[in-house]
């Protein structure tokens, strides 16, 4: 089983795939490391050898993943809120933040639809 960056790649997925389960790492720049790495995208993880696991180490090190970008993205949208800006104000609503209506949907980030009472009609005379 190959563990790159503290996380167990699934074995039967072909490589370009497995390493999507990195976290910071898409389609694209897998197929990229990959390259650099000189293994074929369509072999499978369970098919690498050792010294292939070992250069696919060696060039996600140098890349921001896992631990470092999950520190560096809440450090960002922190500073956002710190600094009270528009974007900083919508995340600490828990609302959309980047100009999405809300009237309607927007129920992922809103969260579960809490119901309001109507207001009471004046009395007839």
């Amino acid at each position: 089983m190959a563990r790159i960056a503290g996380i167990d790649l699934p074995k039967n997925k072909r490589g370009v795939i497995g390493l999507t389960y990195i976290f910071g790492i898409g389609r694209h720049s897998s197929e990229k490391v990959l390259a650099e790495a000189g293994i074929s995208e369509d072999k499978k993880v369970n098919e690498w050898s050792d010294e292939e696991i070992a250069r696919l180490r060696q060039i996600i090190q140098e890349l921001k993943v896992e631990g470092t970008l999950r520190s560096e993205t809440q450090m960002n949208i922190k500073r956002l809120i710190d600094i009270n800006c528009y974007r900083g104000i919508r995340h600490r609503r828990g609302l959309p933040v980047r100009g999405q209506r809300t009237r309607t949907n927007s129920r992922t980030r809103k969260g579960k639809r809490k119901t309001v009472a109507g207001k009471k009609k004046a009395a007839k005379k």
